[in-house]
């Protein structure tokens, strides 16, 4: 009895020890055969660490190089809230918080989490680094990530934009060219120990391309003197808003563009969006005389009327369609030279009645109004300008003053550019070639020419008008001395929301260039609502002048010396 019962525990124990040897069995099988890629796959990925690396994104030069925007390598601070104890958590974020400039109950919450990481705060200032780092709290590091500069500040901002925190960007060139500028990740596969610690030792790596440099056609000193020159006249008139675009006449390159107001590209986050807005190629406004180039080149080229012809301007009164035009200060009989030189309201629409709807409407379309430039900045609009089929009874009355049309500061000084170089309307452009970090051309831009307006005869003609304006007209203030000046003054009515105009509120602008008889600067200059003061030719002017004053002066010192030999 004794043996039986032995031999059957036997038998029973066996039985289970081989139906657990079949069962390992079948299970090794199924693993290895079912299963074995995926538990590969989760072995290396315990003991290998993928990590982006991150490409140098671009700098923005200016045309002479200096550097307008760069990557800097800052700290970001993180936390492994499952390293921190419990009872040190509050601590912990009320230590932090100030120095993160962050609510305590949101470092609270962050530190809360049954999470290994979790950002606390990216790229973070030196000194907000230095002051975690002394605090030596377990469960808090820091890992290096690059951050966009601006060394300059104000300084062109509305031309550069801005990136943001994951540096992709957001604005102005940053923006535009963001694709060249990014470059592309790479990443690399690290080797971890058994606790998971990374060993300086990659399996695999793949490097990152950096991103492409870009040099703008913008040069910083001038850019200096016209915000310097337009952020005076901007307080000093209480303006609501200003703009300012310098170029190269002859080639539609841009040498400084700013607006007010304006914002620290290194602060952008807490700017209020008006700041943000790039005016002189968003804003579209009524640009009132200096729209009198239009008519004027028109009727030249055309050979409607000679600088000479004498043309009434009714004492400063003219009823036309039921509608009483006026001129600022009455006039006689004036030469048409003249009612350009004294900014004529009567004489200009006289003019315009000769020359005709369909001929001011083409060269309104010659001259680049209400179509898109091109420049190569985002968000720039077309304006609007009204077929003749659409104008009213008064309409001639109102669109030779530049009333009834909408423009930008940028079209005005590309406008006037075409008038300079003789009779080319030229693309304007900020972007003078993009290269690599090597030095090699990626792409390069030159100058495009759009179309004819007039020929050189006919713009010289319409220049001698300009420099009229500027010696004897309403232009005075912008004299420059030594140097010939030509321009046109410009004082518009803005319209209120009924759709009356306003009797308080104006547009100052001032377009023109210098010097006269062989241009190198297009300047314009719009301040919207500027007080008391509010003509063009009193309030912009003087802003033309200075700017074009100071940047000539600029301009000469740079000219290479001539060394005579015997």
């Amino acid at each position: 009895m004794y043996i039986r019962n032995y031999h059957r525990r036997v038998n029973a124990v066996f039985l289970i020890f081989f139906l657990l040897l079949v069962f390992c069995a079948f299970r090794l099988v199924f693993i290895h055969f079912f299963r074995g890629n995926y538990l590969a796959s989760l072995a290396r990925k315990q003991h290998n660490l993928f990590i982006e690396l991150e490409p140098r994104r671009g700098a923005i030069y200016d045309t002479n190089l200096r550097p307008q925007a760069f990557n800097v390598a800052v700290d970001s601070v993180y936390a492994a809230p499952n390293e921190i104890p419990e009872k040190d958590k509050d601590r912990i974020a009320g230590q932090l918080a100030p120095i993160l400039n962050t609510e305590y109950a949101k470092l609270k919450d962050k530190l809360s989490r049954k999470k290994s990481f979790i950002w606390l705060a990216r790229k973070i200032s030196p000194q907000q680094a230095n002051a975690i780092k002394e605090l030596k709290i377990k469960g808090i590091g820091f890992i290096k990530e690059s951050k966009r500069s601006y060394p300059n500040g104000y300084l062109l901002s509305h031309v550069i934009g801005f990136a943001g925190i994951d540096n992709l960007g957001l604005d102005g060139i940053e923006l535009r060219l963001n694709n060249y500028l990014k470059g592309e990740p790479g990443w690399a596969l690290f080797l971890r120990d058994a606790r998971q610690k990374k060993l300086d030792i990659w399996e695999k790596m793949v490097s990152p391309r950096d991103g492409f440099d870009v040099i703008l056609t913008i040069d910083d000193v001038i850019q200096y003197i016209a915000e310097r020159e337009l952020d005076k006249a901007f307080k000093a008139t209480h303006a609501k808003g200003a703009s300012i675009v310098v170029m190269n006449p002859h080639t539609g390159e841009i040498l400084a563009l700013a607006n007010r107001p304006t914002f620290d590209l290194n602060e952008y986050p807490g700017a209020p969006k008006d700041n943000l807005r790039d005016r002189a190629i968003t804003d579209m406004f009524e640009p009132g005389s200096v729209f009198k180039i239009v008519t004027a080149s028109a009727a030249i080229e055309e050979g409607k009327v000679s600088e000479e012809e004498k043309v009434y301007c009714e004492n400063g009164a003219y009823k036309i369609a039921g509608h009483i035009l006026h001129d600022h200060q009455p006039h006689g009989t004036l030469t048409f030279t003249e009612v350009i030189e004294q900014s004529s309201n009567i004489g200009t629409c006289k003019i315009a009645q000769i020359v005709g709807a369909e001929n001011i409407y083409r060269y309104e379309k010659k001259f680049g109004f209400g179509i898109k430039s091109g420049i190569d900045l985002p968000g720039e609009i077309s304006g609007s300008v009204k077929e003749p089929r659409f104008w009213s009874k008064t309409s001639i009355t109102a669109v030779p003053m530049g009333h009834e049309v909408g423009v930008t500061a940028l079209q005005l000084a590309n406008a006037v550019s075409a008038i300079a170089n003789g009779g080319n309307l030229m693309r304007p452009y900020v972007v003078r070639m993009i290269r690599d970090k090597f030095g090699e051309e990626i792409v390069s831009n030159e100058p495009v020419f759009v179309n004819k307006v007039m020929s050189l005869d006919s713009a010289a003609r319409v220049r001698k008008m300009l420099i009229g304006v500027v010696e004897k007209g309403t232009g005075k203030l912008a004299r420059i001395p030594q140097v010939t000046v030509a321009g046109k003054t410009g004082t518009a009515q803005k319209i209120e929301p009924n759709g009356t105009y306003s009797h308080d509120k104006f547009v100052a602008t001032f377009i023109g260039f210098t010097p006269a008889e062989d241009p190198v600067l297009a300047i314009a200059v719009v301040i919207d609502e500027p007080r008391p003061y509010y003509f063009g030719g009193v309030v912009s002017a003087p802003v033309f002048k200075n700017v074009a004053m100071d940047a000539l002066r600029y301009l000469k010192s740079r000219e290479p010396l001539v060394v005579l030999q015997n």
